[in-house]
């Protein structure tokens, strides 16, 4: 035991360095998922069919091949187009397109969980669709998601683990190339482990805090 803490006590820098470049994964991410989700979502409900078919492809093509794969034909694929990438820029464009397609299902369900009577209202005091879209419909709609959404963060957080098969220094990587130094794989991936548990335990509270400071008491039921 006294071993292990001596090794997270040498490793611990080099760790939380990794975290911060996971951190910064994660929240340009999940910030480039959310704008283009929101863009699908609607396209989804309310574009014409062209919109409709184009935003529904992109979903269904997303959701339907791994991550890891996406990751790839990004970094490894695009360099045969003459496109060629950095690691950081490469991970960041293959989550950020991965969790937009998953943000768009999210959103989309909260959409259409709001009365159709809403909108109507919104036209018969003046408004156009889209500004009965951006006033009434979305704020609600952005509360309703977030209990659900919260889960695509988190599950951005730990997917950034993968961004070490194309050399971003995140903590994965990290603890990989301690482990190659001194041959503790068990511990220094404990040691990650107990990292991210942390990280996750602190979105989920902080989460938490933010669904109760924006849900109104009983909209769900009068929606």
């Amino acid at each position: 035991m006294a071993e292990f803490f001596s090794l997270a006590q040498r490793s611990l820098p080099a760790l939380l360095a990794g975290t911060g470049m996971a951190l910064q994964l994660t929240f340009v991410c999940i910030a480039i998922g959310f704008i283009i989700g929101v863009l699908i979502a609607l396209g989804r409900v309310y574009g014409t069919k062209p919109i409709y078919v184009l935003a529904s492809a992109y979903v269904e093509f997303i959701r339907g091949t791994p991550l890891l794969v996406q990751l790839f034909a990004i970094y490894y694929g695009l360099p045969d187009l003459g496109i060629v990438l950095q690691p950081v820029l490469a991970a960041g464009i293959a989550f950020g397109i991965n969790t937009a397609a998953y943000q768009a299902e999210y959103f989309r369900g909260a959409i259409q969980s709001i009365r159709a009577g809403q909108m109507l209202a919104a036209r018969s005091i003046g408004m156009t669709k889209w500004q009965a879209i951006r006033l009434v419909i979305l704020p609600q709609a952005l509360r309703i998601a977030i209990p659900a959404w919260s889960n695509e963060l988190i599950y951005m957080l730990k997917y950034t683990s993968l961004a070490f098969v194309v050399g971003v220094p995140e903590i994965i990587a990290r603890a990989n190339i301690i482990a190659s130094r001194n041959f503790r794989y068990f511990e220094m991936y404990v040691l990650a482990s107990f990292i991210y548990l942390a990280l996750v335990g602190t979105f989920t509270w902080l989460l938490s805090i933010l669904e109760k400071q924006v849900t109104i008491p009983g909209l769900e039921m009068k929606l």
